[in-house]
Formats: structure tokens, C-alpha cells, sequence
């Protein structure tokens, strides 16, 4: 029996890009029109972002966390499971971040993030909403095979990190998203698919803006 070391990741990936693909068409074939709903959904974060509202925050990761839901059930069970026997773990971590994010919801909230952290949150999300969905196309793939937020999980990971950044989220909440933005960069490599890095740049952006020290400046308009 081999040691456990001498296993690279090709080793537990048993499927093609071509059928990692197909996973995300025959989804969405399925779903639609639900699409529409989830960037309705993805939509209404960016507003709570963009106009200050009491419930705002509470708004947004209610949505947040019933999308992580979604996914891990729509995608991760229903689909990927087929594919990759993972799945269900990704799919229980799906479901604690949705448990935290529902936390989130309920906690009164810390003052939303200012000058350049801010700027750069609302960015995370609108590519989160609109580039994912579009590097299907770009990259000569079918529109079905979109990965569309809410439904598909780099998208909606991205989006959440947006969120986490924007509204200043305790720590604890940014650890499963960043470990499956390192799974998910780890396979598409694996598979060769365009842009594995796009999901981590994201994040490193985040997290990088998030530890970035405020202004005195930005910390006066944050008390605003």
C-alpha cells in the first residue's frame, strides 16, 4: 500500500474539465429560471452596500446564507457528489458557513468599511455577479455552463468575501470561505482550466484590504 504522501491531487480527481463543466449545465438546465431569482438576490447585497439601510447588513447575510444553502445542496449533493467524492464534505462546509452567516444576520452589526476597503467590497461583489457568469462564453463554453452566484459556488464564495470585507465580519467567518477558495484554485489548475487564480486574487485582494491599517480620515467618515 502506498503512503498517504506519495498521492498527488490528479490522484482523487477521477473526471475532465469537460465533465466538471457539464456538472454546471446540467444545473443550470435544470434550475432555470431560478437564476433570475439569485441575481435578484445578488443584486439587492449590492444596494444594501450602495444605500445605508438599519436592516441592511442583516438583509444581506440572510441572503448570503441561504445561497451557501443552496449550493450546498443544489451543487455540491446534487451534482458534484457525482463526480467527486468531497463533495458531501464541501457540502457540510457549505452549510456551517450558511449557519454563520444566518449568525451574522442576527448580531448587531459594526460600522461598514470606508474608503478604499470599501470600494474594493463593492467591486468583489459586482465581479462575483457579473464576470463570473460571463468567463463561460469568453472561454468558448456554452451559456448553460455559467456559474452564476447563488447557485454555483466560486461566485457565491466571492460575493461573501465582498460582504465580509464590507461590513468588517469577525474572522472566524472569512476561514471556509478562503479554504475553498484554495480548493477550488487547487482543481481547476489540476484540470487546466482558465484562470484558476481568479478566486484567490479575489480573496488576497480581500483579505489584504481588510488587514490594510484606516486612515484617520477614513476613520472619522466611518463614525459618521
Amino acid at each position: 500500500m502506498s503512503e498517504w504522501w506519495t498521492y498527488s491531487l490528479s490522484d482523487f480527481l477521477m473526471f475532465s474539465a469537460r465533465t466538471y463543466y457539464r456538472q454546471f449545465e446540467l444545473m443550470n438546465r435544470e434550475l432555470w429560471p431560478l437564476h433570475l431569482l439569485a441575481f435578484t438576490a445578488g443584486t439587492a447585497i449590492v444596494v444594501r452596500m450602495l444605500r445605508a439601510r438599519p436592516a441592511g447588513p442583516q438583509m444581506a447575510f440572510l441572503l448570503l446564507g441561504i445561497s451557501w444553502l443552496c449550493v450546498a445542496w443544489a451543487y455540491h449533493l446534487q451534482r458534484y457528489a457525482d463526480i467527486h467524492t468531497g463533495a458531501p464534505y464541501f457540502a457540510a462546509g457549505f452549510s456551517i458557513q450558511a449557519g454563520l452567516l444566518g449568525w451574522m444576520a442576527l448580531r448587531k452589526q459594526a460600522p461598514p468599511s470606508t474608503g478604499r476597503a470599501n470600494r474594493i467590497a463593492i467591486l468583489i461583489v459586482l465581479v462575483a455577479l457579473v464576470v463570473f457568469p460571463a468567463l463561460a462564453p469568453s472561454n468558448g463554453r456554452s451559456w448553460w455552463q455559467a456559474e452564476m452566484f447563488g447557485l454555483a459556488p466560486d461566485p457565491t464564495v466571492a460575493a461573501t468575501l465582498g460582504a465580509l470585507l464590507f461590513w468588517r465580519a469577525p474572522w472566524p467567518l472569512w476561514i471556509i470561505p478562503l479554504l475553498w477558495c484554495a480548493a477550488s484554485s487547487a482543481t481547476l489548475m489540476e484540470l487546466r482550466a482558465p484562470l484558476p487564480w481568479m478566486l484567490p486574487a479575489l480573496a488576497f485582494l480581500g483579505v489584504a484590504a481588510a488587514l490594510a491599517p484606516t486612515s484617520g480620515r477614513e476613520q472619522v467618515a466611518g463614525t459618521k
